[in-house]
């Protein structure tokens, strides 16, 4: 079973579990070769009636022709469960409390185990949560609408539109063309919007 990583800076892995997050991004990655060959770059198809994007990216080469089954795929799969990481140190009562044979076997000297304070070293099969894919596309940052925004846990009231309540000032701060970020003031409250790169999967 894969894992799947969510900020916990921005309580992101807590919005999963709250049930708030039901969708999440991820930004395509081009690998610099492909059967041994250089890639310069990747198309993404769009269909011109609706503008929407069809089928995945496909990398190209100098020549700018695509190569033959060079699709870049998400990392998961349509109906694939994957467990939400979480540190040792915060599911470690929840585990001594249901008695998981497999993690009570790890508890002498699990506190050195790097993945105690960091998830990136977690194994998923110690993992209490879990989320099944339903749904992958892909699409522009710059796409997204008001109800993914809720999707993506933001709070309605917080942070768009009339309905959102999302403001201009918001959602016109970033133009999401790289990655960066941008701490504003907002209700009291210092907030960081997140701009990430244009071309991004999206798993929902």
């Amino acid at each position: 079973m894969k894992k799947i990583l969510f900020n916990d800076k921005y309580e992101l892995a807590q919005a999963v579990l709250d049930g708030r997050k039901t969708m999440t991004r991820r930004a395509i990655t081009c690998p610099r070769t492909f059967r041994g060959e250089w890639v310069a770059g990747f198309n993404v198809h769009i269909q011109q009636s609706d503008r929407k994007i069809v089928d995945y990216p496909c990398m190209y080469d100098a020549d700018e022709r695509e190569f033959d089954g060079g699709q870049i795929l998400p990392k998961y799969k349509v109906g694939e469960v994957v467990a939400i990481a979480q540190c040792y140190r915060d599911i470690d009562q929840l585990h001594r409390n249901g008695k998981n044979a497999a993690y009570l076997e790890l508890l002498p000297g699990l506190k050195l185990y790097p993945g105690w304070g960091n998830k990136m070293f977690v194994r998923s099969d110690l993992m209490l949560h879990h989320i099944r894919i339903t749904d992958i596309k892909v699409e522009r940052l710059k796409g997204i609408s008001d109800t993914d925004c809720l999707r993506e846990g933001i709070v309605k009231g917080q942070c768009g539109s009339k309905e959102t309540h999302l403001s201009s000032v918001d959602t016109n701060i970033c133009t999401w063309e790289t990655e960066y970020s941008v701490d504003y003031l907002k209700n009291g409250k210092t907030w960081t919007m997140i701009g990430v790169p244009a071309r991004a999967i999206d798993l929902a």
